[in-house]
Parts: C-alpha cells; structure tokens; sequence
C-alpha cells in the first residue's frame, strides 16, 4: 500500500478516537450505546461491502449513478488490505474490542487503550513508512515502533502515571509489531487493556 492509501487508511481510522473522548465527555452509557449503535449499523453494511453482486443489485434497484459510486468503491479498495478485501474489515474488529473494552474495563483503562491503540497505530505508518530505515522481517521498523511506544507513552502518562504508562505503551507496541490475531484493530486495544488491568489499575 502506498503512503497516499496508508495515511487515507489512517485518516479514517483516526475516527476511532471519537470513542473515547465521547466516554470522557459523557461518561460510560453514552460511549456503550455510541459503539454498540455502530457496530449495528457496520455489521449491517458489511454485506454489501465485501459481496459485489449484492452491491451491483443494490445498486440497479435504487438507480445510483455509476460514476459516484464507482469513485467511492475504488477510494474504499485502495485503502483495504488484501484480506479484507473478502473478509471482515478493520472497523468491525476496531468496533467489537472497543465495545468489550468500554463494557468490562474501568474508565482510565478504556479511554487509555483505546486512544493509544487508533493514535498509537497512525503514528506508526506514517513515521515508518517514510522513514523507517531498520526494518523487521514484516516489514515494520524501529522507528515507527518507536513512534507508536512514545505517542503511548504521553496518552497514558497523565491517565495512569508514568509506570503504568510504560508498560501499556511497550505492550501495545509489541502487539502493534507482531499485529496479534485475529486482527491487530481487535487485539491491540486488548493486549494494553488487560495489561494495565492485570497490573492494577482499577480506576
């Protein structure tokens, strides 16, 4: 993927920090019902995203000019990865752990993890791309891993203290880097969740 797509990828995925600043604004219900009627509306789109004859019928049924959505499928092909193309997207597997993570995780945890994980996670490609010049066998480098661990590092500092801090930023850093299954956009936020729950952090 090029840098154009990875930085349009990550533009939209910067969207996911709406889910914690709506926790830290309006509190828990707010944020649950916010994630929960998303996850609605994205599992119902889903269909149509990923199966083209769905979409072609849909499409000749409400008479939608080919030219619009034509730019609209190519724009949301360019930014998929390959195993999304026909699988489950991103923004579901981002969706369901921060609908767990919001749930079961007390509120420093989950606006925490969740901000690291979508910000943490930007910060990594668009450093690493263009820059990254040691890279892992995945293709992944210490400079972008370095930018994700330090822009963890300063999102939890003030919500955990600084220990805590290093040790969600490090996990969620080697969860970014090894992009744990099923999906790094589920596991990330998870892996920083339940570590700093393990550690102690309750609040």
């Amino acid at each position: 993927m090029s840098l154009k797509a990875e930085i349009k990828r990550k533009a939209l995925h910067m969207t996911g920090l709406s889910v914690p600043l709506i926790y830290y604004l309006f509190g828990r219900e707010v944020a649950l019902g916010f994630v929960a009627l998303f996850l609605v509306i994205f599992l119902a789109l889903e269909p149509f995203r990923v199966i083209e004859d769905l979409r072609e019928r849909i499409k000749r049924k409400l008479g939608l000019p080919n030219g619009v959505v034509e730019i609209i499928e190519r724009e949301i092909d360019s930014i998929a990865r390959e195993h999304e193309k026909r699988g489950i997207g991103a923004h579901i597997y981002f969706t369901v752990a921060a609908l767990i993570i919001v749930y079961f995780f007390p509120r420093e945890v989950a606006i925490g993890s969740i901000a690291v994980a979508t910000l943490g996670d930007a910060m990594a490609a668009i450093i690493g791309k263009p820059f990254g010049r040691h890279r892992f066998k995945n293709g992944k480098s210490i400079e972008g891993s370095l930018a994700y661990f330090l822009t963890g590092l300063l999102i939890l500092t003030p919500l955990v203290g600084f220990e805590m801090a290093f040790l969600g930023a490090l996990v969620g850093t080697l969860a970014e880097l090894y992009e744990l299954p099923p999906d790094d956009n589920f596991s990330n936020q998870l892996a920083i969740a339940l570590a700093l729950y393990i550690a102690g952090v309750r609040v």
